[in-house]
This record gives structure tokens, C-alpha cells and sequence, in this order.
């Protein structure tokens, strides 16, 4: 709860700045791209450059793998009954089982599990498995902006956050020391991540349209009960069932399931046009729940 409340705080105070506009129209903005682009990419290097990948590559990759593809699953059977379509039923799958890895999954993994590594599993998996096939997906049935095969296949690699990882892990598994001149600096600016994340989230809470209004309510309620209730459910339930994984090890796999939707799910609908309201509340929504859901959880397993 202490954890939990540390973040809202930070959250409260970007909510305050905003309204009050001390950072300007594009404060939001540069906030999410200095966390996007720079902190977090520094933060994770650090992090894992020192882990244990033992830890990083357990069972937890398989839960989060696993339950992944259930939610993702009972939307796709869903959308195919009712008729959505390929692109938006690959939005709202996307919708029901992507987390928040970056923006929230961090600051959670801080403050609420003790080790920013933890999220690494779920981050990695998203980025180099989950995103390639599903921009796939939407370039083969879609008419928005199509993008060659060489750049879907080179997805992960451009995004900082993963080349942040991939480099953690790297030197990791080399067993690089790095000296303190360089290290200490990436630390500093690693440090930023946290606080940089949460304050442009808060500030992106003032002016928020009111959601569920419109012909995607349906799609909408699937995803955010799927992502809110059914993803950290399946995930309990492989942890426990298949895995036998409990106390800490359990906690995480729920916690980083219970994540809300991730936020860049509505850059994809809008670059390939195609579900675009339905990304955009699926998100919303999503998020607001999973305050309330991350605490019962914290609450029941921590």
C-alpha cells in the first residue's frame, strides 16, 4: 500500500502541474519522450546489466506468454463471431492482453515489487514477440500506412526501450563490468524514469473524455474486462496450477498481468487507422481499473 501510495502522490502532483499548466502545452509530451527515449531505456540497462537472468528467463516468461494468449484469444473467437473484423479485432485483442510494461510497469515494479527486472520478462516478450506479429497482421488487412518487411522485422530493434534491455541482458550474460564513470552517469539519468513516467500520466488525466459512448462500447467492455479481470485470473491460474509458483514469485506474475492496456496500442490503431476509438477508451478505461485491481491483488497475494 505504501507503494501504491508513493505513486499516487507523483501522479496527484503531474495531475496539479497540468492544470495549472506550469510545464506549458507540451509538457506532457516531452516528459513521455524523455522517459520513452532516454530514462527508461537507462533504467532497464542498469538494471539488468546487474541482474540475475535466471530470474529474468523463468517460469514467470511462460506465465506471462501463456496467459497473454488466452485473453488475446477470447477476443479474437469473439470478434470473429460478431463480425469486427481483422484490424480492429487485432486492436482489441492487442487491447485485452497488452500491458503497460513501460509507462506504469516500471514505477510499479519499483515501488511495489521492490525490482525494476521483473517487468523485463513481460517487456521483452511484448516488443520482440507480440509487436511484429501483430503490425503484421494489420499491414496484410489493412489500408492504413504499410510498412516493408525488413522494418516489421526490425521492429524491436528500434525501439529504446528494448535496445535498453537487450543491452542489459547482453552484458549480463558477458559478464561485462563497466566502470564507474560510465555506469554512474546512466544510473543518474535512469533515475528520472520513474518520476517522469508518473507525472506525465497525471498530466494527461485533466480534459480526459468521458469513455463507453458510441458504437465500440461492446469491444470496448470485452477488452477492458478481459485485461482488468481475465489476464491477471489466467495468470493466477497458470502460476498456481501449472507452475506452482507462489509467495513473491507469484505476486509478480499477477501484478505485471494486472497492468493496464499499454498506452502506444493507440499509435498502432491510428497509424493503420482502424480502431482507433475503441484503443483509445480500451486504454483509458483499462487504466482507471487497474488502480483498484492492482491493490485487491497486492492486498491478497503480497
Amino acid at each position: 500500500m505504501s507503494g501504491f501510495l508513493v505513486i499516487a502522490v507523483v501522479i496527484g502532483v503531474g495531475y496539479v502541474i497540468g492544470r495549472r499548466g506550469h510545464l506549458g502545452a507540451q509538457g506532457r509530451e516531452v516528459l513521455t519522450k524523455l522517459a520513452f527515449h532516454v530514462a527508461s531505456p537507462a533504467l532497464l540497462f542498469t538494471t539488468l546489466a546487474r541482474a540475475d537472468l535466471s530470474v529474468v528467463f523463468s517460469s514467470r516468461l511462460l506465465v506471462t506468454a501463456l496467459s497473454t494468449a488466452a485473453v488475446a484469444g477470447v477476443f479474437v473467437a469473439v470478434g470473429v463471431v460478431r463480425g469486427w473484423g481483422v484490424g480492429r479485432t487485432t486492436i482489441g485483442a492487442l487491447c485485452s492482453s497488452y500491458v503497460n510494461s513501460g509507462n506504469l510497469g516500471i514505477p510499479i515494479a519499483v515501488y511495489v515489487l521492490g525490482d525494476a527486472s521483473l517487468v523485463a520478462p513481460v517487456l521483452l516478450f511484448q516488443l520482440v514477440g507480440v509487436t511484429p506479429i501483430a503490425l503484421t497482421i494489420l499491414d496484410l488487412s489493412t489500408a492504413g500506412e504499410k510498412q516493408p518487411l525488413w522494418r516489421r522485422v526490425l521492429t524491436p530493434l528500434r525501439n529504446p526501450i528494448a535496445v535498453g534491455s537487450l543491452a542489459g541482458v547482453a552484458v549480463s550474460a558477458a559478464g561485462i563490468g563497466i566502470p564507474g564513470p560510465v555506469w554512474d552517469p546512466v544510473v543518474l539519468i535512469g533515475n528520472m524514469a520513474v518520476p517522469a513516467v508518473l507525472l506525465a500520466f497525471g498530466i494527461s488525466l485533466r480534459g480526459s473524455a468521458l469513455p463507453l459512448r458510441g458504437g465500440d462500447r461492446g469491444a470496448v467492455l470485452l477488452a477492458v474486462a478481459l485485461k482488468a479481470v481475465g489476464q491477471p485470473l489466467a495468470a493466477w491460474a497458470l502460476a498456481v496450477g501449472v507452475f506452482g509458483l507462489r509467495g513473491a514469485h507469484l505476486l509478480d506474475v499477477v501484478v505485471t498481468s494486472a497492468l493496464p492496456a499499454a498506452q502506444n496500442l493507440f499509435t498502432y490503431a491510428s497509424s493503420y487507422r482502424v480502431g482507433e476509438k475503441l484503443a483509445r477508451e480500451a486504454i483509458l478505461v483499462s487504466t482507471v481499473l487497474s488502480v483498484p485491481v492492482l491493490v485487491v491483488v497486492a492486498a491478497l497475494l503480497g
